[in-house]
């Protein structure tokens, strides 16, 4: 019976075949996850990931800040998937929760309202001239690198796993909200029980931790950040995130969201600056990984290549915890040789 209703939660995803999409603010924070995802995909799998350097924002911050009309989402959106229908796919994957979620709410709209449908092709066909078919399946990366988790980690050097003690690391994963949570059932495990990166962490050796606010909001909120005199409700949601998560001693954050990962990241930096107290026991912080750089460090890709450097919360303990062997000197290396490092915070300890 409990396999009967697991079935429920489950989501095809294709094996091949894919119109990509980046994300606007993963490219930002983390440039290095999106390069990694692709080499994962195109060189460890064989994958065909095909990407339009044509393809702009879906307008998700704008639309969800009210700043951009939900017409001109719907029209936005349908340029992207004319690129994809010119391209010969019809399976979309997406990099960010938030397009994610746009791409699924349009696709909703058209299918409930057919109307809305025809004035999109209109609105689109009078600004580009462009027709589009709607995709078969709308995929987020975090979708497929769960898809495959089994491949990568039989091919992986490393596992979630202290090397000195032996014992699995304990993870804390965060799932965005726009993920598993306006469309639960376009997700694995819906919004009850998603286990997109909790079944990645135990496939690589970890022991996932569970603790109260495991499902409430990373603190972005998008007019709570980006109206400065509003950014006090999003520190604080993080803040309750890490207070909960404290007593458990995670060694890890794991995110599937660009903006997730980049708030519970840096607001330990906020928090330590403004309180002088950071959540782990050590003073560095609780190191954060999206899905595309734990499943490309499993698999051995230099941590300076995947730009972990560019992480508030320094990963150097974590990468000692796991025994991976990297480079210190070239930490702040670029191609036209090596850089300054940036200004050290007052509180949260790092590793110049």
């Amino acid at each position: 019976m409990k396999s009967l209703l697991w079935k429920e939660y489950q989501k095809e995803v294709p094996d091949d075949k894919y119109f990509f999409v980046r994300s606007c603010i993963r490219q930002t924070f983390f440039p290095g996850a999106e390069s990694s995802l692709l080499r994962l995909l195109r060189e460890e799998l064989k994958l065909n990931i095909f990407e339009d350097s044509r393809h702009t924002t879906c307008t998700g911050i704008g639309y969800h800040t009210d700043v951009v009309p939900f017409e001109t989402t719907m029209t936005v959106v349908a340029r992207q998937l004319a690129l994809m229908t010119d391209a010969g796919y019809r399976n979309l994957l997406v990099s960010c929760v938030t397009s994610f979620g746009i791409y699924l709410e349009m696709v909703e709209v058209w299918h409930h309202h057919p109307e809305m449908l025809e004035r999109t092709r209109e609105a689109l066909w009078k600004a580009t001239r462009r027709e589009f078919e709607i995709p078969e399946f709308i995929v987020h990366t975090s979708d497929l690198v769960y898809h495959f988790r089994e491949e990568f980690a039989s091919r992986a050097p490393y596992r979630l796993v202290n090397k000195e003690s032996g014992k699995p690391l304990r993870v804390v994963d965060h799932v965005g909200c726009h993920y598993a949570k306006i469309f639960p059932d376009r997700g694995f495990g819906g919004a009850e029980f998603p286990s997109v990166l909790s079944g990645l962490v135990e496939t690589f050796g970890g022991e996932n931790v569970d603790y109260p606010e495991r499902r409430h909001c990373c603190g972005f909120g998008f007019r709570h950040y980006l109206l400065q005199e509003n950014r006090g409700y999003s520190v604080s949601n993080s803040r309750v995130k890490f207070e909960s998560m404290e007593p458990y001693a995670p060694d890890l954050i794991v995110t599937n969201c660009p903006g997730c990962n980049m708030f519970l990241d840096r607001w330990q930096y906020t928090l330590a600056e403004m309180n002088g107290k950071t959540y782990d026991a050590d003073g560095r912080g609780i190191p954060v990984l999206t899905h595309e750089e734990l499943t490309a460090l499993m698999m051995g890709y230099d941590p300076w290549k995947l730009g972990l450097q560019m992480h508030q919360v320094q990963l150097e303990p974590l990468l000692d915890k796991i025994g991976v062997v990297y480079e210190p000197g070239k930490k702040y290396n670029l191609l036209s040789g090596p850089v300054k490092g940036p200004e050290l915070p007052e509180v949260l300890k790092v590793i110049p």
